[in-house]
């Protein structure tokens, strides 16, 4: 019988996780503290630790290496509300087997100690990287979705793998490519950032190959591309779907073959870099449409991280507000931001996601003129809540919410798509127009353009303890 060890402070936590471990089959063992975690450790040699980061005394990250040393065997899973980049990369170069944003799902937890328990033998822990926070160019959130991105920088960042960043224009796509690269093993090596989409599609394959004497005219000498350049470290590729397919199987060649051939020549030079790249597009539309290859797509694509828009994790806006504002070399952001200012930002769709709301932000600071921030000081844009109308924000969010579900769901390769996307949104819009017409089915069919009878069926589909007779008359 596996034995699982819970660190946590938290009763309601500890208590639920236990009762879920001891249904499924496990000893459990529970500390408050990760003093007496340790002795717990030592007197019972856990399969499976699960490691709260806030804790009385000593901190959770604090204690790690000591499990590590008081139980070699254990696989230990650090988990954490209120965690940030530094936690996640500090987790995994620790020798954390996973890392759990609160609140998870039970049956995420079991899953992952199930999985722990079929490992490779713990790895050596590794060097420490910078503290990355401590950059003005820090990932700023502690929302759930952030914290999962977080996770995703740690556990690529030791790796050699390419990763593919994707999201809307404004998301901070060069900034996770550059928290991968300063978490890395490169992090003393270059890192070379590639706008595609400001290159002249006529000079992409010479700007990144380099090309020899006489390869163009205008080439009176030998020039070194930025691949070249970039020897050792790491290559940020932005807006890779503007790449031209010419290019494009030469960049497969140095990724599979660590090799490189300027325009004009006629013998390779070997080159080690590790490429990340970024598109705010379909990459997947433009492999359909023959527009980008598809070899070249599954190898840039080893290690996707998408960025959610801004108006997804609205509890990260003040935090970010008072970070920029910090930059902009204000001491105290929160004796500037009064709560109508952040009920304000935090209201605002932010159609230019993160930056839009620095800009933002440094234009109302200038108006403010050292006093606090108002909305009347912000850009007419951000009152006006962005281009388009509530229409085509709404439209858009509802893209983005199949797109990301579609995305999830392929990984599972499901037979019945359609019908678990309809009976996700289904019962939302029934609720809301029976809650507007409290509870007339009748009216409620004339609005839906349904029978009376389909809307009945509708709620004793989705919420059958509530399947009542009609109160329409």
């Amino acid at each position: 019988m596996p034995a699982v060890l819970i660190i946590d402070d938290e009763e309601p936590i500890a208590w639920a996780l236990k009762r879920a471990f001891e249904r499924d089959g496990f000893r459990v063992a529970v500390a408050a503290s990760a003093e007496a975690g340790l002795k717990q450790a030592a007197a019972s040699r856990p399969d499976v630790i699960f490691l709260d980061v806030r804790l009385p005394g000593m901190d959770g990250l604090a204690a790690l290496s000591e499990l590590r040393r008081t139980a070699p065997d254990a696989a230990i899973l650090v988990i954490t509300a209120h965690g940030n980049l530094n936690t996640a990369v500090k987790a995994v170069e620790g020798g954390a087997f996973d890392y759990l944003a609160k609140p998870f799902d039970l049956a995420h937890a079991l899953d992952a100690a199930r999985r722990a328990l079929h490992r490779a033998p713990p790895a050596e822990a590794a060097s420490p990287a910078a503290d990355h926070d401590a950059s003005p160019d820090a990932i700023v959130g502690t929302s759930p979705v952030m914290q999962g991105i977080f996770k995703r920088i740690a556990l690529v960042a030791a790796t050699e793998a390419c990763v593919l960043i994707t999201g809307e224009s404004g998301t901070g796509k060069e900034l996770v490519a550059r928290a991968v690269h300063a978490n890395s093993p490169r992090r003393d090596r270059p890192f070379l950032p590639v706008h595609i989409a400001s290159m002249n599609p006529n000079l992409v394959e010479s700007e990144l190959f380099g090309h020899v004497k006489g390869a163009f005219t205008g080439a009176e000498k030998p020039r070194q591309g930025l691949l070249a350049l970039a020897d050792g470290g790491t290559v940020f590729l932005d807006e890779l779907a503007d790449i031209p397919l010419p290019v494009q199987a030469k960049l497969l060649r140095v990724l599979e073959r660590k090799e490189l051939l300027p325009v004009g020549g006629n013998q390779s030079a070997s080159v080690n870099v590790r490429i990340i790249s970024a598109t705010h597009g379909d990459l997947s539309a433009a492999v359909r449409d023959g527009r980008f290859r598809h070899d070249l797509f599954f190898r840039l694509n080893v290690y996707p991280i998408h960025l959610p828009p801004l108006r997804e994790r609205v509890a990260d806006v003040a935090l970010l507000a008072q970070h920029f504002l910090r930059r902009l070399g204000i001491a105290n952001p929160a004796a500037v931001l009064p709560m109508a200012t952040l009920s304000f930002l935090q209201s605002r769709p932010w159609p230019g996601n993160v930056r839009e709301l620095r800009n933002s932000l440094e234009h109302a600071a200038i108006e403010a003129r050292g006093g606090p921030l108002l909305p009347e000081h912000f850009p007419a844009e951000a009152h006006a809540g962005g281009a388009g109308t509530i229409d085509d924000r709404l439209r858009s969010l509802i893209v983005e919410w199949v797109r990301d579900r579609v995305r999830r769901a392929g990984r599972e390769e499901p037979a019945d798509l359609y019908q678990k996307l309809v009976d996700a949104v289904e019962p939302a819009i029934v609720d809301e127009v029976l809650r507007q017409l409290d509870g007339n089915r009748l009216v409620a069919g004339r609005w839906l353009g349904l029978a009376r009878a389909t809307v009945r069926k509708m709620i004793r589909k989705h919420h059958p303890a509530a399947d009542e007779p009609d109160s329409d008359e």
